[in-house]
């Protein structure tokens, strides 16, 4: 190998989590994240990189621009999804929860009010917001200029604070209502779940047509306690396995040793306030991997 393709590699490994990271909060895919990232690495590699002064500007402006485009595609065939759409999920490493920014950017949560979001705005927010790149770089990134970025940043931000869930909640208690969560789930202690469940709780599930799921969000903790009873008795051979998932305590629901599911939660005042339910299979093919986040 050349000295200059061991450099080249060096220097594109040195920035890969980062890469990834900004792609998933763009996408909201992990799948979709790693293709941007290897097309990143395509590019760099082949690319005259003579004139690049900082290379972490530079890679976070490829990956931009291919998650970007690869969005926009995205968005118009979640146009036509069965039932909800939820993000891909993601089992967690523990240093994830300890950066709390990055911990709730990765949030499902978090995402969800990001699909609300222009493709533009959601980069623009994601870069700024959980990245800190300068709007200068942003506006090469996006291709548009610094002063329309700090316009769409400051539209972004004020979309995101009137559209972001309450979360107050330390990882420690998140953790203590997840397994009160769970073993009243596994026990099938109505008692315990009406303790731990918000009285106007939301419970969303993503089968994307090819899994049974409810096909509209339940609201209200009499209607989610019927729906977990019917899950239950449907599937009374499930376990629920605690998971760090998208940075925050949650669960997989596993099946004859396999992951059938992933939920995650918004808690807040120790209660739970929303419940993910991805069982999509489409989307569940890289949770048994932790992927590489990073700020």
């Amino acid at each position: 190998m050349r000295q200059g393709d061991a450099d080249s590699t060096r220097a594109f490994s040195a920035h890969r989590r980062l890469l990834f990271t900004i792609a998933y909060e763009i996408l909201g895919s992990v799948a979709d994240a790693e293709d941007v990232v290897q097309e990143a690495w395509i590019r760099w590699d082949a690319g005259d990189r003579g004139d690049v002064r900082d290379a972490r500007a530079y890679l976070a402006r490829i990956v931009t621009r291919q998650a970007l485009n690869r969005l926009r595609t995205v968005q118009r065939r979640r146009e036509d999804y069965v039932g909800t759409w939820l993000p891909e999920p993601m089992v967690t490493t523990p240093d994830v929860a300890d950066d709390v920014v990055l911990a709730e950017s990765v949030s499902t949560a978090m995402l969800l009010v990001l699909e609300t979001l222009t493709p533009l705005e959601r980069a623009v927010f994601v870069l700024r917001e959980v990245f800190d790149f300068e709007y200068e770089e942003i506006a090469e990134a996006v291709e548009r200029s610094a002063a329309a970025v700090r316009q769409t940043a400051k539209r972004a931000r004020d979309h995101v604070a009137a559209r972001r869930p309450r979360m107050s909640v330390e990882p420690d208690e998140a953790e203590r209502v997840v397994e009160r969560f769970r073993a009243a789930t596994m026990t099938g202690d109505v008692q315990g779940l009406v303790d731990v469940l918000a009285p106007d709780v939301v419970f969303l599930s993503d089968g994307g047509g090819k899994v049974t799921a409810a096909r509209r969000p339940i609201e209200g903790v009499e209607r989610v306690l019927r729906l977990l009873h019917g899950l239950l008795s449907q599937y009374p051979d499930a376990r629920l396995e605690s998971a760090a998932v998208n940075g925050s305590p949650g669960l997989l629901v596993m099946i004859d040793g396999a992951p059938d599911g992933a939920v995650s939660f918004a808690i807040d005042g120790g209660r739970i306030m929303y419940a993910y339910y991805t069982r999509n299979p489409d989307k569940l093919t890289h949770l048994t991997a932790a992927p590489p986040l990073a700020r």
